[in-house]
């Protein structure tokens, strides 16, 4: 065989190989990893909850569901299962791993809810043993995200066996926004939750839901009598800021705070504590907010990628992850636990294995703009603000009991078809007699009558 004739054969075989690579590659189920599963969870087309595969992943998902209700975090659950099943099942029992961090027990619940949905749409005879058995682990996965919940609102990082900083109110890497998150769209019977729970659940929602948020206001840091931001874990107890792992100290937190203040101004009507909140911590980001500079990798000398913080004149707005309690100053710590003012002063493992700035504030600005517009605390006009498609009774039923002062509801131009009944508790100097209103009404300022009935009925 000449040179040439060896030289094809080779380069054929070698294009043989990565067609098959990428063959293999182009069938996503076999990239078994945690952030895979995420995605086919959250992101496959429906037509996917279909096929025999998805339901050979929702068997896994049961398997690996723990006798708590939850699931433990980072495992590609949709990995198929061999000799490790004994094993899995096994593990059926243990009380310490189940979790909301990192997306466990969210991911599972919404790839059942998912399934769910489609099987019931189908509504296939032979699928209705296995959609009461989906049914049935997510509300036994909703119980145990529940059952997690302190008396003042928040929940640690695992339950319910937890040690050392697991216990603390957690709000790193946004574990507890994701569970409010869940049960707010419970509540409000947002897909893919739509039909999964009945009216007395969505009422014990909306008491979870609640507490969430008056624990983020009472956990909010304060300083001379301005809110601020967070820290990434609060006390249980005392509901002060606390540490977890050695390089996660106590401080003001940028990343995680904005995931709470986006989820503040999600909430509908806010209360003026609300709007503190809100305010103090956006008025906290654009003092503490860093311009000039980014963070790059590159290779050093080594091979190895690296990270470091470059001058950049043209870079957006960035913030560090942490900032000291004392003079509020960005730091960066290591495992030794010893605060740094600079990224290159720690080691190459937590250099690289860990967020330590984030843009996660700047993405807050054009939505605070608008909520701004619609809530201003300056020379406050309104108690609460109805928009086009939304519902005027939620407005009336935000309103206090037995308020001393009427309470203003401004219903913004647009056309609302719905029974309004004003049935708040009204003060002693206020008639007592509820209204039930129908209408159909079309608005331009504030719905004269509305505003005066609300306000000798509500107080």
């Amino acid at each position: 065989m000449t040179t040439k004739k060896i030289l094809f054969t080779f380069c054929m075989v070698m294009v043989s190989s990565i067609a098959v690579a990428q063959q293999l590659a182009g069938h996503r189920d076999y990239s078994y990893t945690s952030r895979e599963w995420k995605q086919i969870a959250r992101s496959y087309p429906d037509d996917f909850f279909k096929t025999p595969e998805a339901r050979r992943i929702a068997e896994n998902v049961l398997i690996y569901q723990r006798n708590t209700g939850g699931w433990p975090k980072n495992l590609p659950i949709h990995r198929e299962l061999g000799e490790e099943k004994e094993i899995v099942l096994a593990d059926k029992k243990k009380r310490n791993d189940s979790t909301t961090d990192n997306d466990a027990t969210i991911t599972e619940m919404t790839y059942l809810a998912r399934l769910y949905n489609v099987l019931s749409t189908e509504n296939k005879s032979s699928d209705k043993t296995d959609i009461k058995r989906y049914k049935e682990a997510f509300l036994k996965g909703l119980e145990f995200m529940l059952s997690g919940q302190y008396k003042n609102g928040g929940w640690p990082q695992f339950w319910p066996e937890n040690r050392g900083y697991q216990v603390h109110i957690t709000y790193n890497d946004n574990a507890m926004v994701q569970t409010m998150q869940v049960i707010r769209d419970l509540r409000d019977g947002k897909e893919p939750f739509g039909n999964l729970v009945d009216a007395k659940m969505r009422k014990r929602l909306a008491s979870a839901f609640d507490k969430g948020i008056e624990c983020i206001l009472k956990t909010q840091i304060v300083v001379n009598g301005k809110p601020t931001v967070w820290c990434q874990q609060h006390d249980h107890i005392t509901l002060k800021p606390a540490p977890a792992r050695s390089f996660e100290l106590a401080s003001y937190c940028s990343s995680e705070s904005a995931a709470l203040v986006r989820l503040l101004m999600e909430v509908p009507h806010p209360s003026k504590r609300i709007k503190d909140a809100v305010n103090g911590a956006m008025e906290w980001f654009e003092a503490h907010k860093i311009m000039g500079i980014r963070v790059e990798s590159y290779r050093d000398e080594n091979g190895r990628y690296d990270r470091r913080v470059v001058n950049d004149p043209q870079a957006g707005p960035i913030w560090a992850r942490y900032y000291d309690f004392e003079k509020e100053q960005p730091f960066f710590c290591d495992r030794d636990g010893v605060p740094r003012k600079t990224l290159s002063e720690i080691g190459y493992e937590r250099r690289n294995g860990y967020g330590w700035y984030s843009d996660a504030p700047a993405r807050l600005y054009r939505q605070y703009a608008r909520w701004k517009s619609v809530n201003n605390t300056q020379g406050k006009q309104y108690d609460a603000v109805v928009n086009s498609g939304e519902r005027i009774q939620t407005a009336i039923e935000a309103a206090p009991d037995n308020s001393p002062t009427p309470y203003v509801i401004f219903i913004k131009n647009g056309i609302y078809r719905e029974k309004v009944i004003i049935d708040k508790p009204t003060t002693a100097s206020s008639p007592t007699s509820p209204y039930i209103i129908t209408m159909v009404v079309t608005v331009e300022e504030i719905c004269s009558m509305c505003t005066a009935r609300a306000a000798t009925t509500v107080g």
